[in-house]
Parts: structure tokens; sequence; C-alpha cells
């Protein structure tokens, strides 16, 4: 397990991470997402895990040994940045032996191990490739398997596949993700994409401004934020104040079945929990298309019904200016807090 204590970090003046305890690694999962918007602190926490940014308080711990004093090349951890940092005018192969060659790995044995990288990997045929000639998602396999090849006992992802183009990151994460549970290494993986984070991880960790915010499996992360803030970096668009009694929860939208006790709360509404249907006078909250976006998703409308503004998703062949019958997906509310 990886911990972190009471952490410091500062560059001169500025304060990235002050008083950070986190921890990551426990069994059950295997690969925990390090989730937050951009300048939270993220990459600087990853840095200073692997030893390139010095603390300037607390601890950074790996299966209870304290890594204060231990440079970066005696701590066994593989890290992969954004750019893959590979070795220009170098083929694939060399790329991923470098590390083994630092560690005055046997010939047979460095080629034993690449060759067993490559097909983990998926890129068999590309040793003798030079790496100037990869595409971008065949650059960070190759700088994937370079980590994985001194075996690590911790795994350090900073924004692997932020470079890349919205289909290949899907693809790309659930392929990293195959490969790193294939190596039985634990990972950490640092991005500010939510769809990246679900791809991949086992549990997330979400980050602001330089602290923690809330860890949880997926699932419960995105039916169960911790805050308003939380919720609506996890894609809420409207919050409603509700009251349940009973199981069902009265909305301004409506009635909607929650197990939940009795009481106040507050509900987070993502564009996909609720649905906008052509009015069919069966009593549904009415409301008015202010704008309509045809997404790959299907058809996104933002809708004011009386004082209340929402985007709520539709099939209707509806345009701006159509009153139409809104419904709450039950399923597809966030319960706050």
């Amino acid at each position: 397990m990886l911990e972190i204590d009471d952490v410091a970090v500062r560059y001169g003046p500025v304060t990235v991470l002050d008083g950070l305890t986190w921890s990551a690694g426990t069994s059950g999962s295997a690969v925990t997402a390090l989730l937050g918007p951009s300048g939270c602190g993220k990459s600087t926490l990853i840095r200073a895990v692997a030893g390139l940014e010095p603390l300037d308080g607390g601890t950074v711990r790996f299966d209870g040994a304290d890594l204060r004093d231990v440079p970066t090349h005696r701590r066994d951890f593989g890290v992969v940045f954004q750019d893959g940092q590979l070795f220009g005018g170098r083929t694939v192969a060399s790329n991923i032996a470098y590390g083994l060659r630092i560690r005055r790995w046997s010939r047979s044995a460095i080629r034993e191990r690449v060759t067993e990288l490559l097909e983990l990997v998926r890129l068999a045929d590309f040793a003798t490739r030079r790496v100037d000639d990869l595409s971008g998602g065949q650059a960070q396999r190759v700088a994937l398997a370079r980590a994985l090849a001194p075996r690590p006992r911790l795994l350090l992802l900073d924004e692997p596949l932020a470079a890349l183009d919205r289909l290949l990151r899907d693809q790309l994460a659930t392929e990293i993700a195959e490969i790193v549970r294939a190596a039985a290494i634990p990972t950490i993986v640092v991005t500010h994409d939510h769809t990246e984070a679900a791809l991949m991880a086992d549990s997330i960790s979400v980050m602001r401004a330089g602290g923690i915010v809330q860890s949880a499996a997926p699932q419960h992360l995105w039916n169960q934020p911790r805050d308003e803030w939380t919720a609506r970096f996890l894609g809420v668009t409207t919050v409603l104040d509700a009251t349940i009694v009973d199981g069902r929860a009265d909305t301004v939208l409506g009635p909607v079945a929650l197990d939940r006790s009795d009481g106040p709360v507050t509900l987070g509404l993502r564009p996909e929990s609720v649905r906008a249907q052509m009015i069919d006078g069966d009593g549904a909250v009415a409301g008015t298309v202010g704008a309509v976006a045809d997404l790959p998703t299907g058809r996104r409308l933002r809708v004011r019904a009386g004082s209340v503004e929402l985007d709520a998703m539709t099939s209707a062949p509806v345009v701006v200016g159509d009153d139409v019958a809104l419904r709450i997906v039950a399923d597809r509310v966030a319960v706050i807090g």
C-alpha cells in the first residue's frame, strides 16, 4: 500500500500540496485513478511519490517503509508521462530494454523479458521498428512496456493518454487496464477525464486544490458524490433540493423513488437523469426547450421548467421553443452528501 501522510510541496512561494493525506493500492484495487481538474496538484503528487519532487513536509510510505531518503532510482517505481519520453532514434526493443541494461540484466534475460513485454502490449512484430515511426498509441504502449520491464513495485501513469484523440484514448485506456492487471502491478493513473478513469480504475480519488475530496469505487462515486463541487465536476448540471417521505422524493420535476431514509436530500441531475418527451397529457412536468444539441450519445436539450433550467435527453424530434414533458430517471439520479 502507498500511504501519504500530511504531505506538503511548494514551488517557491506557491503551495501546491498542503497537508495531503491519502492511501492507494489496497486489496481489490489494482488500479487507482487520481481524478481532478487541471492545476489541482495531481501531477505534483505523483512526482513526489516517484521522488522527482522533494517534500516540504509529511511522509510517503510504501509497504510501511518511509521513502523520504530513498532516491528515485531506488524506489522501484515505474513512471509513464503524457509524452512517453521514448529515446528517439532507437528501436522499440532498445527502449524497452533500457532499464534492464541499467540494472545489469544478462543479455539472454533482457531478450526474454523484452519478448514477453512485446507480447503483453500487443507489439510482438515491432521489436526492430524505430520509435520515431510509431503512432501515438503504439508509442504509449512502448512507454508502458519500458516502465513494466524491471517489474516495478508500483506503476505511476501521469496523464498517459492526454495527447491522443478520443477514440484512441478510450481504446487504449481499456488495453492499458488489462495490461497492468495481467502484470499484477498496483497502478495509479492521473487523469482529468471521467471516462478514462472509469475505464481504467477499480477505485477513483477525486482531487481538488491540493487535497483529496473523496475516494470510492466508480459507481459509488457517480451515485453519491460527497458535495456539490464534486457532483458538478463529475457531470451533474442541475442540483435540486427535495424531501423523501416513504421512499419517494418530491421535487419540482415530480416524484422519484429513492431507497433513502426519510428527510431532506440534495439531488444531482446529469443530462441522462431526465427524459424529455412530447407532451402527452398524463400529468408530467412540462418545460420549454431553449437549446438542442445532437450528440453521439443522443439529443441533448436545455429546458426551462418554471424557475428551474436543466439538461435532458430525448429521442423526440423537438426544436427550440417546443414544450416537452419531463420525467426523472430514478437510477440516474445522484444523491449528494
